[in-house]
């Protein structure tokens, strides 16, 4: 499989195209005015702590007070070890105070109306670790299959952790760290001491609510957390962010210093492999399969919902091996549309019914299958006895189109409106209520073109009839500002 990184920096922001064997699979977008705000350590001050919720709000500097659940602050709190069974939460009230300094991570970005969720565990990432203040074990990420390279990777750690016992953390071994060497990760290992001294030294001084901690920005993040030995080039359209780039690059991942290059070239870098055509089709609720069917995606507030569709593929052989088909087609195509337009949370898969076990089996076996290549966790369930396919994957920070869009101010994101029909009738109603509690001579409707002139065709003997009914005459003016759903009714 191919791989290629392209990076597009322009002042005010920095995009990110994952593309595999030419195809886009991830985008990832920071803009200069809302850059996201995960993995970054604040000093904040609770400002209320809520007992029926087993949480508090955490005031960090934001526009909207921070969320930090008691469960979060449990093993920093009681020193205990991470890797310990599962431990009862204990009250919100004797971890937190109001007025309270607290040292905070952030987990999860502020999306929609909700504020960002916290920590109080901290983890400071590299290129092939992850060290945890406070805590003493060492974790290993489960993609590392092999347990011989998984029992080498846990006695290099352990090893230099046991020697220097002047900082005490843990740490998590990241998926990258594969056939790393000692030197590598112990080269990481001296890295993130020096960046957590400095970090506890930044924390010391600071006044709450202030930053101690940014993580780095979008275009080093890329090379920190996607670059992979499959990685054949990485792309950089500025030639300052490229020497940046390829300063991290000499510094901590030297193996790959050949895979960076400056682009040039006239033709905007996100021409290339269609990836400008392929963002703005992932905001589309319809994705076309090649077969001819197709996948509705509906995202909400609780869950996005994927419905299925055989469309004009009519198969060769029975109605079984059209589905059967189409499931298959349609598995591969959800997972690529998941880290696409980088969906979270809760999600329903609606495929097709099938009959036959196998056929399911093979369908849900091809989605965990393609679901691998995700650098977000995901968990999946099997059929369920409606036919449906229930899975989660983390989310962290907001979805493509909650990035690059915002709710429809004519429909106010509901995708529908009302019936030039249904607003006449509203008129008709608001008329008889106006005329019951004020005494006038007529009556102006102001409205939209399509409003108006189905009052003056298809309504116009109900228009009549009320008319005669109220004793009053109406009269109407096309507002063509208004939209279908606004109206007027004006006394005269």
């Amino acid at each position: 499989m191919s791989e290629e990184i392209l990076i597009n920096v322009t002042p005010v922001e920095t995009r990110v195209a994952l593309v595999e064997n030419g195809m886009l699979q991830e985008a990832y977008i920071e803009r200069t005015s809302r850059k996201g705000i995960v993995g970054n350590i604040y000093k904040g001050k609770v400002v209320r702590v809520l007992p029926g919720m087993e949480a508090a709000f955490v005031d960090i500097g934001l526009e909207r007070a921070a969320f930090i659940h008691a469960s979060d602050v449990v093993v920093s709190q009681s020193g205990d070890d991470a890797g310990d069974g599962p431990k009862t939460v204990p009250d919100i009230r004797t971890l937190l105070r109001e007025g309270q300094s607290l040292v905070v991570q952030v987990t999860k970005d502020p999306i929609g109306t909700k504020g960002a969720r916290l920590t109080t565990q901290l983890s400071i990432p590299s290129r092939y670790l992850v060290f945890m203040p406070g805590v003493s074990h060492v974790g290993i990420s489960q993609r590392i299959e092999d347990e011989n390279e998984r029992s080498r990777l846990k006695g290099i750690l352990e090893e230099a952790a046991a020697e220097k016992h002047e900082v005490e953390g843990g740490y998590i071994i990241r998926t990258a760290a594969e056939a790393a060497s000692s030197e590598e990760l112990l080269g990481d290992m001296a890295y993130l001491h020096r960046l957590s001294q400095s970090i506890h030294e930044r924390i010391s001084r600071a006044q709450a609510p202030s930053v101690v901690y940014q993580d780095l920005p979008l275009f080093i993040r890329t090379i920190r957390d996607l670059i992979r030995p499959q990685t054949e080039k990485v792309r950089i359209d500025s030639r300052e962010s490229y020497q940046r780039v390829i300063e991290f690059v000499q510094e901590f991942v030297t193996e790959f210093a050949d895979k960076v290059e400056y682009y040039p070239g006239e033709r905007p870098i996100f021409d290339l492999y269609s990836v400008e055509d392929e963002i703005q089709k992932a905001l589309s609720r319809k994705v076309q399969l090649k077969s001819g069917g197709y996948v509705i995606i509906d995202q909400t507030e609780a869950m996005t919902t994927i419905d299925i569709n055989t469309g004009a593929f009519v198969g060769h052989r029975n109605l079984e091996e059209t589905i059967f088909k189409t499931n298959l087609e349609a598995a591969r195509s959800i997972s690529r549309q998941l880290r696409l337009r980088n969906l979270g949370g809760i999600i329903i898969i609606d495929f097709i019914d099938m009959d036959d076990p196998e056929h399911q089996r093979q369908v849900h076996r091809m989605l965990e299958k393609m679901l691998e290549r995700d650098h977000a966790k995901t968990k999946i369930t099997g059929v369920s006895e409606l036919g449906l396919v229930e899975m989660t994957r983390k989310r962290t920070t907001e979805s493509l189109g909650q990035v690059l869009c915002e709710p429809c101010p004519v429909c106010d994101g509901r995708g529908f409106l009302k019936t030039s029909e249904t607003v006449c009738y509203e008129i008709f109603r608001e008329i008889l209520r106006v005329n019951r509690a004020y005494d006038t001579e007529s009556y102006l409707v102001m409205a939209s073109q399509s409003v108006v002139d189905r009052l003056l065709d298809e309504e116009s003997d109900n228009v009549a009839d009320l008319e005669t009914f109220i004793s009053k005459t109406i009269r109407f003016q096309v507002e063509p500002f208004y939209s279908q759903e606004q109206y007027d009714v004006v006394l005269l």
